[in-house]
């Protein structure tokens, strides 16, 4: 199939490569020249296991290319899809701009039948708003052209994209006639080989879908930490309580690790994003709104528990941070619990030494150079003369440390285990002072109670 997608972000990107890896002919459109030139140099703008290669060896076969010419772009594929950012505006909800701006350059170019999918993120109706926008640009240039336009919402893990492309649980398909819907039954054929995992529905049940799957799953996560932060008053140990309710198969063990907070391009934004679409509808969504306020609150637990160990006093003190993008295997700092953090304690006085894998680039784009950051080539190195150490982000290559090493390289061996990924008891053996999320006395872990 001959397919076309606006914008090369993360969704785009992966989505295109993907589907040109599948045996498609692929054209990625994008306005910045600049990074299509990378593109086409073979040089990917983010970091995502197994992207690079697939995107090499399709640009290689001549089924994938990138391009900023959008008449070609729209020329090229029956399919075009749109897969541009959704940023949110001032009061929370999707900004549309640049969905209907594609929507518009798509009207302009397009000679013959056209089906337009939108596979951003967007409030229920926007497709409503897609179709107005092409039958308007259409009609100003005078002729008649059929066309479709469809939801098809992705569903991708940061980290984990090309497995959930590739293997997806579900494909959620929103049309409003057989015709489009045969289209993308065609285009995901190759992903059902065992059994079909397409979901047809209408459109605005599809634009639906994907905000309620991200609700639904930041709820768990805003609910666990909120427990974890009830344990620590009562003295219980949330790691028991997590094992014991997630044996229920109703509850299970998915996103009930209780941490310092969810960050990322999804979940803040799409929560935020539809309690705003329930607001501007006069309906006031109280769960939907508590996920961002507890999800707020839970980013400042490290640094308060950081706190509490020094009686109240940060200044001067040296602390090191154990990840920095929002999740591993990714760059992605978007609303990282690590920036929360590290802007907490510069201006507390303190000062930070940093490691992670992939976003240090990242870390340096955003934040400069700054005498009170630094970072540092690997882990033992940031833990050097620090005086506390946190785990912020759960890569593998922190999992197993050597503790009484550690113990040795820092000032003070304190250790604030943002994601419970350790054991108390084995940690304070080592001569540390450990403190869990949520974690009780009894585990070895100190709590904190304010």
């Amino acid at each position: 199939m001959r397919i076309t997608i606006f914008g090369t972000g993360y969704v785009g990107l992966v989505t295109g490569a993907c589907l040109a890896h599948s045996g498609n002919h692929v054209v990625c459109v994008d306005i910045d020249e600049d990074k299509i030139a990378r593109l086409t140099r073979g040089e990917i703008p983010i970091y995502e296991p197994g992207l690079e290669q697939i995107v090499h060896e399709n640009v290689a076969s001549g089924r994938l290319r990138f391009t900023t010419d959008a008449a070609d772009a729209v020329a090229h594929g029956t399919l075009q899809f749109i897969a541009v950012g959704t940023p949110p505006d001032e009061d929370g909800s999707a900004d549309l701009k640049y969905v209907l701006k594609v929507a518009q350059t798509i009207g302009e170019h397009m000679n013959d039948y056209r089906l337009v999918i939108t596979k951003s993120t967007v409030p229920v109706g926007t497709s409503d708003k897609v179709r107005a926008q092409l039958a308007s640009a259409v009609a100003a240039r005078g002729v008649e052209v059929e066309f479709d336009v469809a939801s098809n919402p992705e569903f991708l893990k940061e980290g984990a994209a090309i497995d959930d492309f590739m293997k997806p649980d579900r494909v959620v398909v929103g049309v409003d006639n057989e015709r489009a819907a045969e289209h993308l039954r065609a285009l995901y054929a190759p992903f059902n080989r065992q059994h079909d995992r397409t979901i047809v529905m209408d459109i605005r049940s599809a634009e639906l879908t994907k905000y309620a799957a991200n609700v639904m799953l930041a709820t768990k996560i805003s609910l666990m930490n909120e427990l974890s932060q009830v344990a620590d008053r009562v003295d219980a140990d949330i790691e028991q309580v997590r094992r014991a309710i997630g044996a229920d198969h109703r509850i299970g063990y998915h996103f009930i690790y209780p941490g310092c907070g969810f960050g990322g391009s999804c979940f803040p934004k799409d929560v935020r994003a539809l309690g705003q679409t329930a607001a501007e509808l006069g309906y006031e969504a109280e769960i939907i709104n508590s996920v961002e306020r507890v999800n707020n609150r839970q980013k400042s637990v490290l640094f308060d528990k950081l706190r509490y160990h020094f009686g109240g006093d940060l200044t001067g003190k040296t602390i090191a941070l154990w990840g920095l993008a929002f999740k591993p295997n990714t760059d992605d700092m978007r609303e990282a619990p690590a920036c929360t953090l590290m802007e907490s304690l510069w201006a507390a006085g303190a000062r930070v030494r940093a490691y992670d894998p992939e976003a240090m680039g990242e870390t340096r784009r955003i934040y400069g150079e700054r005498d009170d950051l630094t970072l540092c080539t690997d882990g033992e190195t940031a833990a050097t003369g620090a005086d506390a150490l946190v785990l912020v982000t759960e890569w593998h290559i922190f999992r197993t440390p050597d503790f009484d090493a550690l113990a040795g390289l820092m000032n003070t061996p304190v250790l604030v285990d943002g994601r419970n990924i350790y054991k108390p008891s084995y940690v304070a053996q080592a001569g540390f002072a450990y403190y869990g999320i949520g974690r009780s006395a009894a585990s070895g872990a100190r709590t904190t109670l304010g």
